[in-house]
């Protein structure tokens, strides 16, 4: 049947139509909301992008409900600051905690270590009591631990949180000597075999930077050794000079929770990932290795060696957004909602500080998303 044509007495044009109020018009389109000047004055006059849009998707991650608490937001595109936006009480000396974002610095030391023919990748780590004769563990090797595939019994965030390995570990049986109790684990799958995120894992390779670095050393001196390493190393060639770690009472890095480092310097971070291991023209641990953190391991595409990969899981696990981002984008995630997001083909970081609980990470990631998506891809 065809449609009904307007009423005679009606003007033959919408606009003037709406004009002379005959008959019903449409409600008119909702103004855009006024961006306060704060979040205008977050964001470079020439970014990559949109600026307008840029500022409101900024605004988004610290005003939105459901997201938790945005304190702090950094968007570098091509080694420029495009945004930085710090909440009240934050700015850009204070340092922050990378939670689980500490497992990619560890990364990192490990292929240091790897790249100064100290260590080898396809070699069990040196770990005394794994190398009893008979002791199944000898055949764990530092990939596997990378990759976390270690078959070690650490089973994170269980229920009741007392029973999780990475509560236990950090402060309860094994707060003392955290790698001790890590690697005191016995074995729940055969090496290799399966992809289980392991907090203790990640210590375990804390303890193996340190056992290289400052071999048969008391805790002090294991402390200190280590963290001249990661300064001399890491920090000063990066240009972080906030970056610091929390050690346990054994003298060990808390290489899978635990290190520190601004705003700024988390990004300066991130644009070492997307350049490859190499800063100011000086490569400081080789691409190669950047390249096997941001592989898919053989037990899980979207986990690399310590580094979360913009893929899907094949599972019930979505900790990116490989639904609408680039496929090469890679990330440090850490506990209540820290990122340091990384885009190689947009020349694009993005990091995210401050507390999100788990049952919101999703609309936090999709604020994140959102950013992401302003940048062409290539």
């Amino acid at each position: 049947m065809p449609r009904a044509a307007f009423p005679r007495l009606c003007p033959a044009l919408l606009p003037a139509l709406l004009l002379l109020g005959c008959g019903e018009s449409a409600p008119p389109p909702a103004p855009e909301t006024t961006l306060p000047a704060a979040a205008l004055a977050a964001v470079a006059q020439a970014p990559g992008t949109d600026r307008d849009k840029l500022a409101r998707a900024i605004d988004a991650a610290f005003t939105r409900e459901g997201i938790g608490e945005t304190r702090a937001l950094i968007v570098l595109h091509a080694g420029e600051i495009d945004a930085e936006r710090y909440a009240q009480g934050f700015g850009r000396l204070t340092p922050f905690v990378g939670w689980s974002m500490s497992k990619t610095v560890t990364a990192v030391l490990i292929g240091l270590l790897v790249a100064d023919g100290r260590l080898r990748l396809d070699d069990p780590p040196p770990i005394p009591r794994w190398q009893r004769v008979g002791d199944p563990r000898g055949e764990i090797t530092l990939r596997e631990l990378l990759q976390m595939r270690s078959g070690l019994r650490h089973k994170e965030m269980a229920d009741p949180v007392y029973r999780s390995g990475e509560v236990r570990m950090m402060f309860l049986d094994g707060r003392d000597d955290m790698a001790g109790w890590a690697e005191a684990q016995p074995l729940q799958h055969e090496p290799g075999r399966a992809f289980v995120y392991s907090t203790p894992d990640a210590m375990i390779l804390a303890d193996v930077v340190t056992r290289v670095v400052a071999p048969g050393a008391r805790a002090a001196s294991r402390q200190q050794a280590t963290a001249e390493f990661l300064h001399a190393r890491l920090a000063v060639p990066l240009g972080m000079p906030s970056l610091r770690a929390e050690y346990d009472a054994a003298g060990t890095m808390m290489g899978g929770s635990m290190v520190w480092a601004t705003a700024r310097d988390w990004a300066k971070f991130g644009e070492f990932l997307r350049h490859e291991g190499s800063t100011g023209g000086s490569q400081i641990v080789p691409r190669g290795w950047i390249d096997f953190m941001t592989r898919p391991g053989p037990r899980a595409p979207d986990f690399g060696a310590m580094t979360w990969l913009n893929r899907p899981s094949g599972e019930e696990r979505d900790v990116l957004f490989a639904d609408q981002g680039p496929a090469d984008l890679f990330a440090a995630v850490g506990h209540l909602g820290q990122y340091v997001l990384v885009s190689p083909r947009q020349k694009l970081v993005v990091v995210r500080l401050g507390k999100t609980d788990e049952a919101d990470r999703p609309a936090l990631v999709d604020a994140l998303a959102e950013i992401v998506a302003l940048y062409p891809q290539g």
